[in-house]
């Protein structure tokens, strides 16, 4: 395999206190014993990836999970050890750590920044108690308002938090309040997903029986509609089809996935995608540290991707940057072929439908698109 000279990084904290009643992430509750053998063993993978690659440029970090905030500060201390002995980490690239707002304080944070952290994303999903709690998130939203200002007193200038919308019962103007509530406290970037019930979570089950009512998909696009009207009269520019950045605060880290670049995932779970090639480690801590301790492979799932494959995922993933799209540029420098080589056929019906937009170099969603992005996507598989 060729390695890149520059890669984004992604570490995976697979470990929560418990798993709330929408999530099928890859995350355990309860293994508090086992934070510092999976440390132990993140930092092996990071310095054996480290040694192959000849020591690469991280163009960005992200570390994820799960709550990597459950971690203490010697622990993420080792960790950034290991990716500075593996990694050139050119200052003010940016650095983002997840983070769930409970339990943490200043000196905690202001730890955190001086590993290198300069951005911090928040979970907090809603600001209603009854929302907090059909989700069950282990925080109040009075606790992520106390968070938010003890990362700024920490120094941070550079915060994202997360949102649900579409919650079963949930009214357009319990939304609003929300999103109101979060505006208030500033963030210069906001993450605001639609909820999808996905199956095997405790959400799916209650509404499989009858406990909670499905979620409206109707009354989720109008406030996804009021969202985007709402955030831009508050300066805020929209992206991606999810999120919105005040100018200069974009997630550098996530853009290198919307621009089917190249980056390397640490940790259990965690995906990579090097080289026309994907691959996924082994999910459990515990397989992943026995099979670091055996130094035998990591991975659960691989698969080397033609051309064609590679082609349609870079315009599904790029139709998701809002204003910046998929340039035809880029496209042809790839693959040496242009778009419309490849998909008139395709584009000009998705014209027709009104769903995308195409000006002879860059290929766009149109604001309709943006509601119905799966419609558009399936049709370049």
């Amino acid at each position: 395999m060729e390695f890149p000279e520059a890669l984004a990084v992604y570490i995976h904290i697979p470990f929560c206190r418990w798993r709330c009643s929408y999530c099928d992430f890859n995350i355990y509750a309860g293994m508090q014993r086992w934070f510092a053998p999976y440390i132990e063993a993140l930092g092996k993978e990071i310095r054996r990836f480290g040694e192959r690659a000849g020591r690469p440029l991280a163009r960005t970090i992200y570390i994820g999970g799960g709550t990597p905030s459950l971690l203490p500060l010697p622990l993420l201390a080792r960790l950034f050890e290991a990716l500075h002995e593996a990694f050139r980490i050119p200052p003010g690239i940016e650095i983002t750590m997840e983070a769930n707002p409970r339990g943490l304080s200043v000196a905690y944070l202001e730890g955190v920044r001086q590993l290198g952290v300069n951005r911090i994303s928040f979970g907090v999903q809603s600001a209603h108690p009854g929302e907090l709690r059909l989700l069950r998130r282990d925080h109040t939203f009075e606790e992520a308002c106390a968070h938010i200002a003890m990362a700024r007193a920490a120094g941070f200038a550079n915060l994202n938090v997360d949102l649900i919308y579409g919650l079963p019962g949930q009214p357009l103007h319990r939304w609003q309040e929300t999103l109101e509530a979060v505006l208030a406290l500033r963030p210069e970037h906001l993450s605001a997903y639609a909820l999808i019930v996905e199956e095997r979570t405790a959400l799916h089950r209650w509404i499989r029986e009858g406990r909670v009512p499905a979620p409206d998909p109707d009354r989720a696009a109008e406030m996804y509609e009021w969202t985007r009207d709402r955030l831009a009269e508050a300066g805020y520019r929209h992206y991606e089809i999810s999120n919105w950045a005040r100018p200069g605060h974009e997630s550098r880290h996530n853009l290198v996935y919307w621009r089917y670049e190249p980056y390397i995932g640490f940790g259990a779970g965690a995906h990579s995608f090097i080289d026309g090639r994907r691959w996924m480690n082994v999910l459990h801590p515990k397989i992943y540290i026995h099979r670091i301790e055996a130094e035998e492979s990591l991975i659960a799932e691989e698969e080397p991707l033609d051309p064609r494959t590679q082609m349609a995922e870079m315009i599904i993933l790029g139709l998701r940057l809002v204003e910046e799209g998929v340039e035809d540029a880029r496209f042809r420098a790839r693959f040496g072929h242009g778009i419309v080589e490849v998909y008139g056929a395709v584009i000009e019906g998705l014209e027709e439908l009104g769903l995308v937009q195409w000006n002879g170099a860059r290929l766009r969603l149109t604001g309709r698109g943006l509601l119905l992005g799966n419609e558009v996507f399936w049709r370049f598989l």
